[in-house]
């Protein structure tokens, strides 16, 4: 690995089909001059040239606000949109500091073909002598300063080698006084032609609700204010060439990696510029920099790619290579919350268990209600002691029948939360959080504890460490089920504290990994609250949604993967009729849209008659036997026809198999809905292309000539089932369809 230091005055970088070009030139703006498809190898001149096309211009006479904004825009260059940074010092003064480059760096090149160029550039009659680097992945780190306000920006802009890039900035206050910062944000060009926004909205039960507009000149700003990711949050949000899809158009993402209050935002200026932006979002007086301190944004995360798939599957092989990433084989798991919700009863879960283990499941999880005063929501939370009215042994007889079955334990807590009905809130009141003398708005009965504490922190570790260190625990469900309201730290005069909260519980999760090597945290939060790429570095698991049913989870598994791999989506399979939302559905489509993430159950299983208990082990063995192919592949989807049908379908990294789905959400508007392509395949390999049906098959079903006969199946190459595709078979509606590909002998 190579580092390359300054003075540096272009550097260009490449990885993937992406290539990135910044201008950071001494006593300049850092800028993005080109974030996008691959430009291939450029030459020192034809990167000046670059370069030059997008550098503030050095003719005095040019019109303030032509200029392309920095990496932080700020209003001192004459950026006339958002700025970057945002902050004041108690007199008022330095509100629109004048950051210039002092010094940049290029880390982390691997060896080879990298280089260090020079060339002349003349401008303003004047020759310079400008030096350009270009190598593979990377970093930049660049360091701004305005001594006479005293301010130091340093920015890490990151070429990942997955064509990703990431990027993320730390403000110093180096004057004297206090520096109040309301504000520090990265911007990323995207050109024109990227004219159309997806990003996504939802509520409790319809996560990830995607919503399309047509860019317009203003900025589109999302704020997140939850204290936590939020139900509505955009997730990525894209701007991309008109009528993009899964499979085609130049796309541009933006995600903030951050669990606690975001902004994002794309915003189009009329002198030309078009600009996606994102960072934390900051309550006033949230962030005080005494002299010599320092505030570090959260990492931006910047997909760029034709098409939405193809965007995707860069952050899912960036995801896949993380440390704590927990692999492909993902235990089959039961959790038992809509089996006996609050109704612990120990015999009774050691018969769920009994019957979990029989269809083959390898995690049993002990949801809510096993603690002391829990028999309903109203109490308890704080109070992390094993109940002994309901568990007069402890949770002893229950984990180790669990173990001797050969299934992980798992257990639910909330411990960011407190009921005022609890000891632990009657013990220490100091340590909830608000904002005044008076508590919150109090939400399901629950108010926030405040982990910035150290003493509360420590307690709630301890208590926790008490916990892993007597059971067996294989899993913690980490859930958070009320927002941040007036959420100040009264150790601090009601000071705003939801950053400090987020970063607490960051820190709590990672040292109880640490102290117990191997625990598995999942992130649940209301359902699928808080999902984003900050989270996703401290947990193994999230659960996307309290809607179970399949209908609903079709579409918000579809959209949650466009963020996070199926290894990490928490899939379960619930009971025939759905506790959230009262439809009925058959067990094939329940089944059949669960294998697609971690596969689970939710669903009393000793209700069960022998039939279901076959056909579900049926699905679990069908699960086991394609876990490392559903869980690692290359995750490809399609609207078919009219949209009444959602292909989806994972692809194995060497295009060798295939599994696909075919689901009908709704009644087609058309008797017959045409030909289906199967995309992700080598175009010069030939296939066979097989239904399978797992316990039974679909209900309705009317299968083409091209899946029926005694050799079920067609062979064709991969460029055909790609281009021409298949005909559509028919279903009754909420059904699906699996079939198997395979790379067939020559």
């Amino acid at each position: 690995m190579r580092t390359i230091s300054g003075p540096i005055d272009v550097v260009y970088l490449r990885t993937a089909g992406l290539s990135l070009a910044l201008e950071v030139a001494r006593g300049g703006e850092a800028r993005v001059v080109h974030w996008g498809a691959d430009l291939g190898r450029l030459d020192p001149s034809a990167l000046e040239a670059l370069a030059a096309s997008r550098i503030e211009p050095r003719d005095p006479s040019a019109p303030v606000g032509t200029s392309a904004p920095g990496v932080v825009p700020l209003a001192s260059s004459g950026w006339m949109g958002r700025p970057g940074l945002s902050g004041h010092r108690a007199s008022g003064a330095d509100w629109a500091p004048c950051l210039r480059v002092l010094d940049s760096e290029v880390v982390g090149l691997s060896d080879g073909p990298e280089a260090v160029s020079t060339v002349d550039s003349s401008a303003g009659g004047r020759l310079d002598h400008r030096r350009i680097v270009t190598g593979g992945p990377g970093t930049v780190h660049c360091a701004m300063g305005d001594d006479n306000a005293g301010l130091r920006v340093e920015i890490w802009i990151e070429l990942l080698e997955q064509g990703l890039v990431r990027a993320r900035a730390e403000a110093t206050n180096t004057g004297v006084g206090e520096y109040f910062l309301d504000e520090l944000s990265l911007v990323f060009p995207v050109p024109l032609s990227a004219d159309e926004i997806l990003d996504f909205s939802g509520t409790w039960g319809r996560e990830r609700e995607p919503q399309r507009a047509r860019m317009t000149m203003g900025c589109h700003l999302r704020e997140g204010r939850h204290g936590r990711t939020g139900f509505d949050a955009p997730d990525m949000m894209f701007c991309g060439e008109r009528g993009f899809s899964f499979e085609r158009g130049r796309v541009w993402g933006l995600h903030v990696a951050h669990s606690g209050n975001h902004r994002s935002w794309v915003e189009r200026c009329p002198d030309g510029n078009q600009v996606l932006g994102g960072g934390e979002l900051l309550l006033p007086g949230e962030v005080c920099l005494a002299s010599g301190d320092s505030y570090v944004t959260p990492w931006l995360y910047l997909e760029q790619g034709d098409g939405l798939d193809d965007a995707a599957r860069r952050l899912h092989r960036w995801e896949r290579a993380l440390p704590a990433h927990p692999g492909p084989a993902r235990p089959v798991t039961l959790n038992v919350w809509e089996a006996v919700y609050f109704d612990q009863d120990v015999d009774v879960l050691i018969r769920l268990a009994d019957r979990a283990a029989a269809v083959g499941a390898e995690r049993f999880v002990l949801d809510d209600g096993w603690f002391r005063h829990r028999r309903n929501d109203r109490a308890g939370l704080g109070d992390w002691e094993v109940d002994p009215d309901v568990w007069p042994e402890g949770l002893h007889p229950l984990v180790d029948h669990v173990r001797a079955l050969g299934m992980e334990f798992g257990l639910w807590i909330e411990p960011e939360m407190v009921n005022p009905d609890s000891d632990l809130a009657r013990a220490h009141p100091e340590w909830i959080l608000r904002a005044g003398p008076d508590y919150p708005l109090e939400w399901r009965h629950q108010q926030v504890l405040n982990l910035s504490d150290p003493q509360a922190w420590e307690h709630i570790h301890r208590k926790l460490c008490d916990l892993l260190d007597e059971y067996d625990i294989a899993a913690l469900k980490w859930d958070h089920n009320r927002d941040l309201v007036a959420s100040g730290d009264p150790t601090h005069a009601g000071r705003p504290a939801v950053r400090e909260q987020t970063l607490a519980v960051y820190r709590m999760m990672d040292v109880l990994r640490s102290e117990h090597p191997g625990l598995e945290i999942e992130s649940c939060a209301s359902g699928g609250g808080r999902i984003d790429l900050g989270m996703i570095e401290h947990v193994q698991r999230f659960w996307i949604s309290d809607c179970i049913d399949p209908h609903e989870r079709q579409a918000i598994a579809r959209w949650t993967g466009q963020l996070v791999a199926p290894e990490y989506m928490g899939s379960h399979i619930a009971s025939p009729r759905s506790h959230t939302t009262g439809r009925v559905s058959d067990l094939s489509f329940r089944a059949g849209t669960a294998i697609w993430g971690h596969l689970g159950f939710e669903w009393n299983l000793l209700g069960l008659s022998d039939e279901e208990l076959r056909v579900l082990g049926e699905w679990v063995g069908f699960y086991k036997a394609n876990r490392s192919l559903l869980l690692g592949g290359d995750v490809v989807r399609r609207d078919i026809g009219d949209g009444s049908v959602w292909l989806h379908g994972v692809v194995a990294r060497d295009r060798s198999r295939a599994l696909y789905q075919l689901t009908t959400r709704d009644r087609p508007s058309m008797s017959a809905l045409g030909m289906f392509p199967l995309p992700g395949l080598t175009p010069d390999s030939r296939y066979r292309v097989r239904p399978n049906l797992v316990g039974g098959g679909p209900g309705g079903l009317n299968l083409p000539a091209w899946a029926r006969g005694d050799e079920a199946g067609i062979e064709a190459m991969g460029r055909q089932l790609s281009d021409s595709g298949l005909q559509v078979p028919l279903m009754d509606p909420d059904q699906v369809l699996l079939l198997e590909v395979e790379e067939a002998a020559v």
